[in-house]
């Protein structure tokens, strides 16, 4: 009997089990961890250990609570390593709570007020002939460009960023993950 207990809560399980993958089936990775449609931007950063300084720069700038709102968001989340090749030091000074206007500045600055996936990114710089300006949350204008299947942002100082991993769907918008941090304006 207490076999077939076992047979059968397990029987029962596997199909939420495969729908718990399944959420995450269209998603690509990011990070080493499951991007769920289900969750919202700030939850699904946290769990990617390829965002850890963009996390906790939102948190020091107070963005949580704006990024876990209705949306839709897209946000071009550059990684660690992107944070990394910055000059040494910059990115302990922007978390430093007198410097929170300027974090602030930058992070608004990869946040766009819609939901934007790859091919109607194409679709806008192919109408454009070839470079589409976005404008961001931050007041930031970038411009919007790609090659083959990859989109590139270039923003106010001339930097290109490659979006490295496209369409990561969110509960409330998408994130596009980048290589590069993109700066507003000088």
């Amino acid at each position: 009997m207490r076999l077939k207990n076992t047979l059968l809560a397990a029987t029962l399980a596997l199909p939420v089990a495969v729908a718990g993958c399944a959420a995450s089936a269209d998603n690509p990775m990011v990070g080493g961890a499951p991007m769920y449609e289900s969750k919202n931007i700030v939850e699904n950063a946290s769990n990617s250990k390829d965002h850890e300084t963009l996390v906790a720069a939102v948190k020091a700038a107070g963005l949580v609570e704006t990024l876990q709102g209705e949306g839709p968001f897209t946000v071009f989340a550059p990684t660690d390593a992107a944070f990394s090749a910055l000059p040494e030091g910059t990115v302990e000074t922007l978390l430093k709570p007198e410097n929170k206007e300027m974090l602030t500045k930058i992070l608004t600055c990869r946040v766009v007020a819609a939901k934007a996936l790859s091919e109607p990114i194409k679709g806008m710089v192919d109408d454009d002939s070839g470079a589409h300006p976005v404008k961001t949350v931050g007041g930031c204008v970038y411009t919007a460009m790609y090659k083959g299947d990859t989109i590139m942002l270039k923003d106010g100082q001339g930097n290109i960023a490659n979006v490295t991993i496209a369409d990561v769907e969110q509960s409330n918008g998408v994130i596009h993950v980048i290589d590069k941090v993109l700066l507003p304006a000088s």
